[in-house]
Formats: C-alpha cells, structure tokens, sequence
C-alpha cells in the first residue's frame, strides 16, 4: 500500500487537498508552550526566574498549563525556549537529590508524587528561538517537532480556571468539527488593544466561524470584543505561512496574522469556552491568578477563603476609623 507521503503518481493540487483532508481529523498529539519570552512585565521578579516558573499557590505556572494539555490528551509536548530558561527544562526532569531525601523520610507520597507528574521519558521536546521575533515566529520553530499534523498551542501566560480544561472542551470540538480552532473570552471594549480580537459577523454561537482577525486594535478598529484566550489548535499549514510571514503589530511575527491568511484556505472557528483566563504575565492578572487557584485548592482553600474575609474585614474597618477621626471636610 502507498504511503501517503509518496504520492508523486497523483495530481499535486489532489494530493494536497487529499493530506489536508487527513489532517483536519488527525488527532491531538502534540503542544507547543512558547517560553522564549523574557517576561519584561512581570521585572524584577522575572529578572533570573522565568515567568513561567513563578508559583501560582503551590506549582509554577508552566505545570498548570502542561497539565491543562495532559488532561485533553495531549502525548508530546514542545517547549520554544531561548537562553536562561533550563529550569523549565529541569523541573519536568528528575531531581535525585529529592528522591532521596523523600525515601529517606520515608514520605512515600511526595516521592510518587514527583513521578507521577513527569512526562513520559521521550514525550518533552525542546527547541530554541534564538530571537525574539514574535509568537508567530516561536512556533515556527516547533515546525519540526510538529511535523505534518494538527497540534495544539499553548500560551504559558494565559491560566484558565475551567472544568473541564479549557484545551479539552476544544478537542471536543474539533473532534466533531475539524479545521482550525481558537480559543475565545470577552473582554472589555477598553482593553481590546492587548489582544487578538475575532469577528464573528455578529453570531453570539459558541462555535463560530472566524471572518476576520486583528491583533491588539485599538478601541475604534476593533471588530468586537471576542479576544483570543491564549489556546488554539492548527493545522500544519500554517508552519508554511509563517515562513513566508512579515512583522505585525511591534515589529514581531505574529500569529493571528497568519491565521488570518489560513483564513483564505481553511475554516477556522472561534470557541467561547466555559471559564475564566488569568494573565499571569501581569501583575495584577497573576495576583488575581493565585487568589482564585487558592480558593479553588482542595485542602488549603477554606483556610485561605476565611483569611482573605479576615483582612477584608480588617481593611473595611481601618478605613472606616480614618474616616470617623478625618478633620471635617477631608474625610
């Protein structure tokens, strides 16, 4: 039998659509985590650390986003990297100097826990960005680790609070739908200028198809109020748009603007999924990240919700005594 990559006795425009065909419906394997930035909005505290290895409640924030993948059955998963980040690298790896210290204390549960939660021996790939050219440019980069199959990315900064995970509730609909999918949520019309915005043509669907795409618009371009979340799922043929792709919005490669292009060839849906995105490449979103990942944690969360109403109470009533005791007219 033929391998379908050995189809020089068929009509190259056939033979095209034919692979392009397969793919739409080729499971998904493989995610690419872009962790090559330097995480300027985040300085100091990223100044030696990666941003993705700050902790949000108890694990750093990459952990959440691999798991995220893992649990939409994701088997191999791609980090774009750039210098100073092996400790990406490091914590998805063994650490014998832990091991042993959990069988020396006989604390059987860490020490299963620290293996259970490593991928699997040849399932994490690393690949390098060398500069910092864009999004659009990092998975370019992963286009060999992809190879010629629909792979999932995903956006390290972005932690969604979902059940099921938000990757999940896209490969639910791709598995029933095919093409190219990103991941919606709606944002305020103020703050469109610091996302991908979607045009729907006016559909309030939960799956839509995509007519347009803009990155980071401002309030007045902006087609709505639909900003890409951070997750999508594509097909191969973008790794060939991008190469040919010229710098967007800053002077860097972007993504959207070469999903915009597969938009000439290819469907591409818009998903509102069910949950709520934290940015934690900012401050105040990582802040927000933690309080909400707290409350949610199974054994610290009660102990954390009745503190956080312990110094909102505190806070409540320290003002209203400043107010009380202000001189008459300032208060």
């Amino acid at each position: 039998m033929r391998n379908v990559d050995d189809m020089q006795w068929f009509p190259q425009e056939l033979t095209c659509a034919f692979k392009r065909c397969i793919s739409m419906h080729t499971p998904i394997r493989k995610a690419v985590f872009p962790v090559a930035g330097l995480g300027t909005r985040m300085f100091p505290a990223s100044k030696s650390i990666p941003k993705e290895m700050l902790t949000l409640v108890d694990r750093p924030i990459i952990e959440w986003v691999v798991q995220e993948a893992r649990e939409a059955g994701v088997e191999q998963f791609i980090f774009v990297t750039s210098r100073n980040k092996t400790s990406i690298e490091d914590h998805f790896d063994t650490n014998f100097e832990l091991d042993q210290a959990f069988a020396r204390k006989g604390d059987l549960s860490l020490l299963d826990k620290s293996h259970r939660e490593l991928p699997e021996p040849g399932t994490l790939l690393i690949t390098r960005q060398q500069k910092p050219l864009g999004l659009g440019h990092a998975i370019w980069c992963a286009r060999h680790a992809v190879g010629n199959e629909p792979f999932a990315v995903l956006l390290p900064d972005m932690v969604m609070r979902s059940s099921p995970g938000c990757l999940s509730q896209m490969v639910r609909e791709y598995t029933a739908h095919g093409g190219n999918i990103v991941a919606t949520e709606n944002v305020l019309r103020a703050d469109v200028h610091r996302y991908g915005i979607v045009d729907l043509q006016g559909s309030n669907e939960k799956l839509a198809a995509v007519s347009n795409m803009v990155e980071k618009p401002t309030t007045q371009d902006a087609p709505s109020t639909a900003a890409i979340s951070g997750r999508y799922i594509l097909q191969p043929q973008i790794f060939d748009i991008l190469a040919n792709q010229r710098p967007g919005a800053g002077g860097e490669i972007q993504l959207t603007d070469a999903i915009l292009r597969l938009l000439a060839t290819q469907v591409v849906w818009a998903y509102r999924y069910d949950g709520q995105t934290f940015d934690c490449g900012d401050r105040f979103g990582f802040l927000s990240a933690n309080v909400a990942m707290g409350l949610d944690h199974p054994k610290l969360g009660e102990q954390f919700r009745q503190r956080i109403l312990q110094l909102i109470g505190a806070e409540i009533s320290a003002n209203s005594a400043e107010k009380s005791t202000a001189p008459h007219g300032l208060s």
